[in-house]
C-alpha cells in the first residue's frame, strides 16, 4: 500500500480536510479523533489547516507502518 500524501490533493481547504478525514476513517480512527482533527484544522488560518493536516497524515502513515502495511522504503514515505 502506498502511504498517504497531500501532494496532488486539491488545495481547497475542504478538499484537504476531506482527504485527511477519509484516510483516518479508512484506517480505523474513531469518530471522536476525526471530529477533533476537523475542529483543530478549522480553528485558525489556512496555514494552520495545512500543518495540522500534514501532521495527521503522518500519524495515519505511522499507523499503517506499525500495522505492517507500509514500510519506510515505500514511495513518498
Amino acid at each position: 500500500m502506498k502511504p498517504y500524501s497531500l501532494i496532488g490533493v486539491d488545495g481547497n481547504a475542504f478538499s484537504v480536510m476531506g482527504y485527511v478525514r477519509d484516510a483516518m476513517r479508512r484506517n480505523g480512527f474513531s469518530k471522536t479523533d476525526i471530529d477533533n482533527y476537523t475542529k483543530d484544522a478549522m480553528s485558525d488560518d489556512y496555514n494552520h489547516l495545512l500543518v495540522v493536516s500534514m501532521d495527521k497524515i503522518e500519524e495515519v502513515n505511522q499507523k499503517l507502518q506499525d500495522d505492517g502495511l507500509i514500510d519506510e522504503d515505500d514511495e513518498n514515505y
